[in-house]
C-alpha cells in the first residue's frame, strides 16, 4: 500500500488541473458548434443556390466537423464522470465512441459528393461564381475565429476539432482562389475539381484517424510507449531478478494504463521493497504511463498465473 499513499497527493493537483481544463473545454467547443452548425446551413443552401459541388462537398466537411463537436460534447459530458463500479477506469472511452461515429459520417458524406461530381468533371456546369466568393470568404472568417478559440486545447476532442477546423479554413480558402478564377475566366471545371479534391482530403483523413483510434479500441500499446526500453530498466534494478506479464494499453488516446510482475530477490525487507515499487512507479511515469499495477513476487514462490511463466 505504501506506494499509494506516495500518490495520492500528485493525483490530487493533477485531478484539480484537469477540472479547470475541461470547463474550458466544454465552453469552446459549444460556441464552436453553435458557429459551425449555423454555418453549415448556410453553405448547403449556398451551395445548392451557387451550384457548385464545391461549396456542397465543403458543406459535408463542415457538417461532420460541427456533428464531431456536437457528439464530443456529449460525450465528453461522459467522459468527465469519474470511474464507478459500472465503468472502473471512468468514461473516458465514451470519446472514442463519438470519434468513431463521426469518422463513418464523414465516410459517408464524402463518398456521397464524390458520387454526385464526377460526372460533372465531364459536363462541367456554369456557377456563379460571386456568390462562391462571398460564402468562400465568409467560411475562412468563421472557421478562423473557431481555431483561434481552440488553439489551447489538450484534449483529444479538442485536437481533432481544431484539426478539422484548421482544415476548414484551408478548403475555404481553395473555394476562394478558385472561385475568383473562375469569375473572371470561364473555367467551370474548376469547380468539381476542388470538389473532388476537398472530398478525397476528408476520406484520407477518415483513414488516418480511424487507425489510431482502432489501435486503441483494442488496447495496443501506445505509439509513446516503448515497452522494451521500460522492461530493460526495470530489469537493470539491483534488487530485480526478472519482469514478466507486462501490459501497456491506452483508454482513450492520452490516458495510459499498464500492469507488470516483478521477480525480486527473497531477503528483500519491507523498506526495500516499497522503494523498489516506487522506483518502477516512476520508470512508468517518465514514459507517460501514470495509472499502474506493480504485482511483487519473491523468487522462492511460484507465479500462480500459470499464462506468465
Amino acid at each position: 500500500m505504501s506506494s499509494h499513499h506516495h500518490d495520492s497527493h500528485e493525483h490530487h493537483h493533477h485531478h484539480h488541473h484537469h477540472h479547470h481544463h475541461e470547463h474550458l473545454t466544454g465552453k469552446n467547443l459549444k460556441w464552436a458548434f453553435a458557429l459551425n452548425f449555423a454555418f453549415t446551413i448556410i453553405e448547403f443552401v449556398g451551395g445548392l443556390l451557387t451550384n457548385s459541388m464545391a461549396i456542397l462537398s465543403d458543406a459535408v466537411h463542415d457538417l461532420g466537423d460541427s456533428l464531431a463537436i456536437g457528439l464530443s460534447l456529449f460525450f465528453e459530458r461522459y467522459a468527465q464522470k469519474k470511474s464507478d463500479t459500472r465503468y472502473t477506469y471512468g468514461y473516458k472511452r465514451f470519446a472514442l465512441v463519438s470519434a468513431l461515429l463521426n469518422s463513418m459520417i464523414l465516410l459517408t458524406g464524402s463518398l456521397f459528393v464524390i458520387y454526385e461530381t464526377v460526372p460533372r468533371l465531364f459536363s462541367p456546369e456554369k456557377v456563379q461564381a460571386e456568390g462562391m466568393v462571398w460564402l468562400a470568404v465568409f467560411g475562412v472568417l468563421v472557421n478562423g475565429a473557431a481555431v483561434l478559440r481552440l488553439k489551447g486545447g489538450h484534449s483529444a476532442n479538442e485536437k481533432v476539432v481544431m484539426l478539422h477546423l484548421l482544415e476548414d479554413v484551408l478548403g475555404w480558402f481553395a473555394v476562394l482562389i478558385g472561385s475568383l478564377v473562375m469569375l473572371f475566366f470561364d473555367v467551370p471545371i474548376i469547380d468539381p475539381m476542388l470538389s473532388i479534391a476537398i472530398s478525397l482530403f476528408i476520406l484520407w483523413n477518415v483513414f488516418k484517424n480511424l487507425e489510431s483510434f482502432v489501435s486503441t479500441f483494442l488496447q495496443g500499446v501506445p505509439e509513446s510507449v516503448d515497452l522494451n526500453e521500460v522492461l530493460l530498466k526495470i530489469q537493470s534494478l539491483q534488487d530485480v531478478i526478472s519482469v514478466h506479464d507486462l501490459h501497456a494499453w491506452s483508454i482513450d488516446g492520452t490516458e495510459n494504463v499498464a500492469s507488470v510482475h516483478v521477480v525480486v530477490k527473497s531477503t528483500l525487507s519491507h523498506e526495500e521493497m516499497a522503494m523498489l515499487k516506487l522506483q518502477v512507479r516512476e520508470m512508468f511515469k517518465a514514459h507517460g504511463m501514470n495509472h499502474l499495477t506493480v504485482e511483487v513476487e519473491f523468487e522462492t514462490e511460484h507465479c500462480q498465473y500459470l499464462h506468465c511463466c
